[in-house]
């Protein structure tokens, strides 16, 4: 069963970003992850699907706290499918705590929630959330496609097929395993540097290349709770 996993940097140093203390797991790619529902009768389907996931996401929170949530509609047929998702906690644009899913498992509705409070309460990088912090916490959700994997016979050709601000990436080599969300180009735009610290999160040097490397790309859509 797929773990959940760290994907974004944390700090202004991208080598400081740690691997999650489970291992990802090899994507089974037979199977199919979340698709969203078809926008044939809504205005803004994007829009409307934001405007669900983030209140659960951040009621997921809230209620450890004991706190009021506010009215969500989670009985949505799409929620009750499978999908894979990350959530992304930030405080003044700075992360404050990531954690997510690489492979549908379980319901959505489940997965995000259950994403919500291991990035705010489990997220090892951090200290917990701590409930004055909910005002100044701002959350982003994604939702990750079915990932594909890399066709490349050496670094230089799997370097060339990335596309920055879109891909959002998969290394894999033996027990070394990372990932980073299409979100992290903002920070690393160039494709080498973006190579060396997605390996670097892995736990291997960042010149480090072997054969046996494997790549599988996805995509996300993402909703932020604030934009700024």
């Amino acid at each position: 069963m797929p773990d959940s996993t760290h994907s974004h940097l944390t700090s202004s140093n991208p080598a400081d970003a740690k691997v999650a203390e489970s291992k990802l797991v090899k994507p089974k790619l037979a199977k199919s992850n979340f698709t969203a529902p078809n926008p044939a009768n809504a205005v803004n389907a994007e829009t409307d699907l934001g405007q669900v996931l983030i209140p659960i996401a951040r009621n997921a929170i809230t209620s450890a706290f004991g706190k009021s949530t506010r009215l969500v509609n989670e009985d949505l047929p799409w929620l009750k499918e499978p999908g894979a998702s990350f959530v992304t906690l930030m405080q003044d644009k700075k992360l404050r705590g990531c954690i997510g899913t690489l492979e549908a498992h379980r319901p959505l509705l489940d997965d995000l929630k259950l994403n919500a409070q291991a990035a705010a309460f489990r997220d090892s990088r951090f200290a917990p959330l701590a409930e004055y912090e909910l005002e100044q916490t701002d959350i982003e959700v994604s939702l990750l496609s079915a990932m594909q994997p890399m066709r490349f016979n050496n670094e230089q050709e799997a370097l060339a097929q990335l596309q920055p601000n879109v891909d959002g990436v998969v290394f894999e080599f033996g027990r070394y395993r990372s990932t980073f969300l299409p979100q992290v180009w903002e920070q690393l735009a160039d494709v080498k540097l973006f190579m060396a610290h997605l390996k670097n999160k892995a736990g291997l040097p960042q010149e480090f290349w072997d054969e046996e490397v494997k790549l599988y790309r996805y995509s996300v859509k993402k909703w932020k709770e604030r934009e700024s």
